[in-house]
């Protein structure tokens, strides 16, 4: 039997061509971009020629940014194809496509003069590992800032169809016992991430730990590219993933597994990918790093616009970009969920968002639960100056001023509070230590 769920805001809203979002919600974004737009028509009057008078303008007139297939990639895209990057004065900026994201790893440390890239579209907790020297050949750091968050919410935690009798959903518990025997017999589970230490390697964590299943003592847990992850499942490679889309509506759409949950279930309006730059480029380039973070915010507002879903879904899915079907990704966009089990939810509260609800604005409270998290699992030391790095990587000074120029309104704190998960802990920034203690499945001493 089919579970139709009708939630969220939207629920019972009269909308035009299936856009999925009404005039009054929408109201605060397209303010927003409408007050860019009236920025930009001052600047073309006051500079005909372009974004800047010569000599005013960014230092340099682009550089590389990476990305990796994934729905959050979708503002540097669309900065890109819509010609934003160019409006800022910033006509030579490149975004190319990265294998991994150990592969953004490594041309993040190449840096542009290196062959590499200055900087990306990158899982939210790697410019700390990155900096810290956790993840990078022989441990050198590579300093690196975060300018913006690019999204809220929407990755998957995808099941194989073999689990189809259990309905797995939030509660990942019942896999404990199939997981136990198929350990016992040899065949330990295999649950696949992207990175170690990064999102979804934390979401996954989460998840199968408040179901009482130790990620690294009952399942081996292995590391897939997001691109990969279908074909992985597809051959049997392993039994759930955690990725972001459209990765998990294509394996529904393929018959091949289902969605136990979406992660804003586990946490609501959680932070996912941020735009991350090496910091000694923001250093020596400091109007175009300005120009660059500009222009992103503005693809954001675009990206958030409901009655652009359509268009968006075509734009990514083109080869040159993702290379996927538009129908593998327009549904969850727009907040349309098949789970791929008999669960349907129209409308869903959980969908992508990359600007709404200051998706864009990098909060240190956020930053700081990403390390808690990476030392419970032994990714920092328990002694790590948690505040600190947060600091000195997270520039949410910077997305202030863009936000200023812009003629936008930030949130009044960087901190968003306490947050309370789906199995009812609460994270309090001001006290991680608290937090820590309270996880029963851990790897600190």
């Amino acid at each position: 039997m089919t579970e139709t769920t009708k939630t969220g805001p939207n629920a019972g809203a009269t909308t035009d061509a299936g856009a999925g979002l009404d005039r009054r919600r929408f109201l605060k974004t397209t303010a927003a971009t409408a007050a860019t737009a009236a920025l930009f028509t001052a600047i073309k009057a006051t500079f005909p020629g372009g974004a800047f008078a010569a000599g005013t303008g960014p230092e340099v007139k682009g550089t590389k940014l990476g990305f990796i297939a994934l729905t959050d990639a979708s503002p540097l895209i669309v900065a890109k194809e819509k010609g934003i990057f160019d409006k800022h004065g910033l006509p030579e900026m490149e975004v190319l496509k990265q294998a991994s994201w150990g592969a953004t790893r490594d041309n993040l440390v190449l840096g542009l003069e290196g062959g590499g890239i200055d900087g990306a579209h990158i899982l939210t907790p790697m410019p700390y590992l990155i900096s810290a020297g956790k993840v990078t050949q022989n441990n050198v750091p590579l300093p690196m800032v975060i300018l913006a968050r690019l999204n809220l919410d929407a990755q998957g935690i995808s099941v194989a169809q073999e689990y189809a009798d259990l309905k797995v959903g939030v509660e990942a518990g019942v896999l404990k016992e199939v997981f136990a025997k198929k350990a016992a017999a040899g065949a330990m589970a295999k649950v696949a991430m992207t990175f170690p230490g990064g999102t979804h390697d934390l979401w996954i964590r989460y998840w199968l730990a408040a179901g009482g299943i130790d990620p690294d003592k009952d399942v081996e847990t292995i590391v897939v590219p997001p691109p990969q992850m279908v074909a992985n499942m597809k051959v049997g490679t392993m039994d759930a993933f955690c990725v972001g889309e459209p990765w998990n509506e294509q394996l529904v759409n393929q018959g091949i597994g289902y969605t136990a949950c979406n992660t804003a279930e586990i946490w609501n309006r959680h932070p996912e990918k941020s735009l991350g730059m090496r910091r000694d480029f923001v250093e020596k380039h400091p109007v175009a790093s300005q120009a660059i973070l500009m222009a992103v915010m503005e693809a954001q507002q675009w990206c958030d616009d409901m009655a652009n879903k359509d268009e968006l879904a075509a734009i990514v899915g083109k080869r040159a970009w993702f290379n996927v079907p538009p129908k593998d990704i327009v549904d969850r966009i727009k907040g349309e969920y098949d789970y791929g089990n008999g669960k349907v939810v129209a409308d869903s509260p959980h969908f992508m968002k990359f600007w709404r609800d200051d998706a864009s604005f990098p909060f240190k409270s956020h930053d700081t639960w990403f390390l808690a998290e990476d030392i419970r699992w032994g990714k920092f030391a328990p002694e790590t100056d948690i505040k600190a790095l947060v600091a000195e990587v997270n520039r949410s000074d910077l997305w202030r001023e863009a936000a200023k120029t812009l003629g936008i309104a930030g949130p009044a704190s960087d901190s968003r509070g306490a947050e309370t998960f789906f199995d009812g802990k609460v994270f309090d920034p001001e006290n991680p230590g608290a937090y820590l203690e309270s996880l029963a499945i851990s790897r600190m001493a």
